[in-house]
């Protein structure tokens, strides 16, 4: 028998931490941050409810810092055991953790959670293997599949020598992406554990989203005014690029200037960079035929907080590409200052904007709002394209299910608000007929493995 028990990431779509017992080990699959809830700062700051010291092995499904965010806290807290993940996600972790750590020191109200000594710390014991590789831990194999959410994104599997398994999905991805493989497809799983950020609702159409897209940039372009795109440095900032790239290589906008304001977004476009093959075959195509596809003329990378001030003084049409993707902190709050008040602008959402971020202020339509104590009005146009999100939505999950429902004997939701887990866990009953619940927090599991 194994053992499942939600630490995190049941009953709330962030602060995935899943422990699972199996062959006399303790597996951590994800450590990440609780964000965008009141209770975060209490919950991200709390003793584990285990022993680090007592756990075997973490397993990270993507680099996400609500998947990531408190690993150098379990090492600092004890964890010795091994790390494991994709090369892709372990050095984007690197440049997400770095940066955690600095913002925690800067935080004069409270304690930081963890220092750069302890990221590094948390580095030498990671180790990273390739997808479709499966590795032995004595009783059980682990596997890794592409879950086609974020560059380096897995799936894990775990499987016994009696043949029965257990996938943990992380987050999986809004199929087909700008540039990522599809979710792969799995089959003959016999326990589930999924995420459920959209549970309860479907995206708008692709091909609705690009001609959005190309449509608010034009129009912006032709009233001669400044675009601002929030986004965040992971996967949406390069999806901007790559779009914005084959808008003007085709001809179909006139090229204007293009600033990738965000230092972290910078670093992690040049991992992007750096990979070739796990990219969808027509991103692939592209970089050997010799595009670059995150880079073009009139494309500038502001990387210092000068050369970030001067953008402002750029006459003409413009685009800002900066963080946060929800307008909580980072370049974007001084871009969103100075060209919100100005009716030839337009800020572009293209995230989830959480309850309580200045994001959602904006996309509820306020017309005054407060940055940085200081009051703004907005007269600028304000755009929201939901399409570009990263997660699957309602039916691509329960397509995803759909190919091992023969075979599944429970599927734990989890990963989402609980209006989104409990609606896909009805569905995946009344239209699968599996057994589906939805993960409790601090509930133990027993499992058949």
């Amino acid at each position: 028998m194994a053992k499942l028990t939600p630490y995190g990431g049941a009953g709330t779509a962030t602060g995935a931490n899943f422990l699972l017992e199996i062959a006399s080990k303790k597996v951590l699959i994800d450590c990440g941050m609780l964000q965008g809830v009141s209770t975060a700062k209490e919950f991200n700051a709390r003793e584990f409810e285990y022993d680090p010291a007592s756990i075997d092995f973490l397993f990270i499904t993507h680099a996400h810092i609500d998947h990531i965010g408190l690993i150098p806290r379990l090492v600092k807290s004890g964890f010795k055991g091994k790390i494991y993940s994709t090369p892709e996600t372990k050095a984007i972790s690197e440049l997400l953790l770095l940066d955690a750590a600095k913002i925690s020191a800067h935080n004069l109200n409270a304690e930081p959670l963890y220092s750069p000594a302890d990221v590094e710390k948390s580095l030498g014991m990671w180790e990273t293997y390739a997808y479709h590789s499966p590795k032995e831990f004595g009783g059980f194999t682990v596997e890794l599949f592409n879950s086609g959410h974020v560059m380096g994104s897995a799936m894990v599997k775990f499987s016994t020598s009696s043949g029965r398994n257990m996938l943990f999905t992380g987050d999986l991805g809004n199929s087909p992406s700008p540039l990522l493989p599809d979710i792969e497809k799995m089959s003959g799983l016999k326990y589930l554990l999924m995420e459920s950020v959209y549970g309860d609702r479907n995206h708008e159409d692709k091909r609705e989203r690009d001609k959005k897209f190309e449509r608010v940039v034009r129009e912006t372009i032709e009233r001669g005014g400044t675009l601002l795109i929030p986004a965040f440095s992971l996967e949406r900032t390069q999806v901007m690029l790559h779009m914005l790239n084959n808008l003007f290589e085709s001809g179909k906008l006139p090229q204007v200037p293009v600033f990738l304001d965000s230092p972290l977004g910078i670093r992690i476009t040049q991992i992007y960079e750096r990979v070739k093959d796990l990219y969808n075959d027509k991103t692939e195509a592209e970089i050997k035929g010799g595009d670059n596809i995150f880079r073009f003329d009139k494309l500038r990378e502001t990387a210092s907080v000068r050369d970030s001030r001067e953008i402002a003084e750029v006459p003409g049409a413009k685009i800002i590409i900066a963080g946060s993707g929800m307008s909580t902190a980072g370049r974007i709050l001084q871009h969103e200052e100075m060209f919100l008040p100005d009716p030839s602008a337009t800020l572009l959402l293209v995230g989830y904007q959480g309850t309580g971020t200045l994001g959602r202020e904006l996309e509820e339509g306020r017309k005054k709002v407060i940055i940085d104590d200081h009051q703004v009005e907005v007269r600028a146009r304000v755009e929201k394209i939901s399409g570009f999100s990263s997660h699957a939505d309602s039916n691509t999950l329960v397509d995803f299910v759909s190919t091992s429902a023969k075979t599944l004997e429970k599927v734990f939701v989890a990963m989402g608000e609980p209006k989104s887990s409990i609606f896909l866990a009805q569905r995946l009953r009344d239209e699968l007929e599996v057994d589906a619940v939805v993960a409790e927090k601090g509930k133990t599991y027993e499992l058949d493995l």
